[in-house]
């Protein structure tokens, strides 16, 4: 927990949820698409209503998001498309080795470099301020 003085208050950083999702690219070899729709599936049967009702928030974007990924060729991944993902929030990126590459099929319309599936695991971790 961090704690930080605003306007002579002391708030601290909480955290408010964890929620996890996985993705899969299973044609062109992007993991960035498999990254993104983990985040996707991490947030898709969410409605944080407490950001209102209890963090006393007053504007979603007040929220502090941070995601974690887990993908197989880290390097490749564009963190803005990523993170374009979540629809509010102050957002950060971590990008991991992690993940798993899968066997599939090569299908030469769909623009497959391999028959590699990529597939990402996401954590997104969200936090409020509030006062201590």
């Amino acid at each position: 927990m961090q704690a930080n003085i605003k306007e002579g208050v002391t708030v601290a950083r909480k955290c408010f949820i964890i929620e996890m999702g996985m993705g899969i690219d299973q044609h062109g070899q992007e993991p960035t698409v498999a990254c993104a729709r983990a985040v996707r599936n991490a947030i898709a049967n969410n409605a944080l209503l407490g950001v209102w009702e209890v963090a006393g928030l007053s504007d979603p974007n007040q929220m502090i998001v941070e995601v974690k990924v887990a993908v197989p060729y880290p390097e490749q991944v564009r963190p803005d498309e990523v993170l374009a993902v979540l629809p509010f929030g102050s957002k950060t990126l971590i990008v991991e080795q992690g993940g798993m590459v899968v066997a599939g099929r090569a299908i030469a319309s769909l623009n497959d470099k391999n028959d590699e599936m990529l597939i990402a695991v996401a954590a997104v971790t969200v936090f409020v301020d509030a006062e201590d």
